[in-house]
């Protein structure tokens, strides 16, 4: 049990590196360096997307036949509806933007921007604490070294969101201690996420292809909506696409070397 505690809490190392960048960044994050980060935080999502989570969902319903893909299929749309649903009922501010998302509140926009990287830790730390419950549930498809690798994966993908949360709360007034508080506390729900995936996992299990899906199409989601148009905002550059392709390429090196 103290591996999987070890394991669940890497991601949130991660954020938590991320927005420590504040004591040692004396200055704004330029656009460049905020599309190389979001360009590779999306190449990482994808292919953990891909590898540790759509192909064993399919593999672990191969049972199913030709339909083998169906499981997958219907847990990648209901996980970009679940976060498209949150995206529209929660009130949030995405980093170099003025103008709030989600349902209408009067909340300080301090706040709104931890919420926002909040919504993208929500399918990360589902995804950990689903390929955790299935290495749980003994299903060989599933290994202790797999989902170690996913969780490496997010931690690194984690690191520029950190980064990319607190910086722009030092630029608006805020102390650099409080901006490291607000970056970290961001990546809080991913633990508490896959920790309570893993509590269920005795009656997850039977549904573990939709849920390993769900968890890659909630992800995606973030991807689309949120982090490729950072990779490519501002004055046109390859830098978020070349970043993408090395942030995809580590992570697929990362699934398949220790999975």
């Amino acid at each position: 049990m103290g591996s999987i505690l070890i394991g669940i809490m890497i991601p949130f190392l991660g954020t938590m590196l991320g927005a420590a960048c504040v004591f040692v960044m004396r200055h704004e994050m330029s656009t460049g360096l905020r599309q190389a980060l979001s360009g590779f935080a999306a190449g990482v999502m994808v292919a953990a997307s891909v590898w540790s989570l759509l192909i064993p969902a399919m593999e672990r319903a191969s049972g199913l036949g030709k339909l083998a893909f169906a499981p997958a299929a219907c847990g990648f749309l209901a996980g970009i509806a679940f976060l498209l649903l949150l995206d529209h009922l929660i009130p949030h501010l995405h980093p170099n933007s003025t103008k709030p998302e989600g349902h209408r509140a009067k909340i300080k926009n301090t706040t709104m921007l931890i919420l926002a990287v909040t919504l993208h830790n929500i399918p990360e730390g589902m995804a950990v604490g689903v390929v955790f419950a299935g290495m749980l549930s003994d299903d060989a498809l599933i290994t202790l070294s797999g989902a170690f690798a996913l969780a490496i994966g997010i931690a690194i993908q984690n690191f520029p969101e950190g980064a990319i949360v607190s910086m722009p709360l030092v630029a608006s007034g805020a102390t650099r201690k409080r901006a490291f508080l607000y970056g970290m506390s961001s990546g809080l729900v991913e633990p508490l996420g896959a920790l309570l995936t893993i509590l269920l996992a005795k009656w997850l299990v039977p549904v573990l292809p939709f849920l390993l899906s769900f968890a890659a199409g909630a992800m995606i989601y973030v991807v689309v909506e949120e982090l490729v148009p950072e990779a490519v905002e501002g004055e046109h550059s390859h830098i978020g696409t070349i970043a993408f392709a090395l942030g995809f390429t580590l992570m697929m090196i990362l699934d398949v070397a220790l999975g």
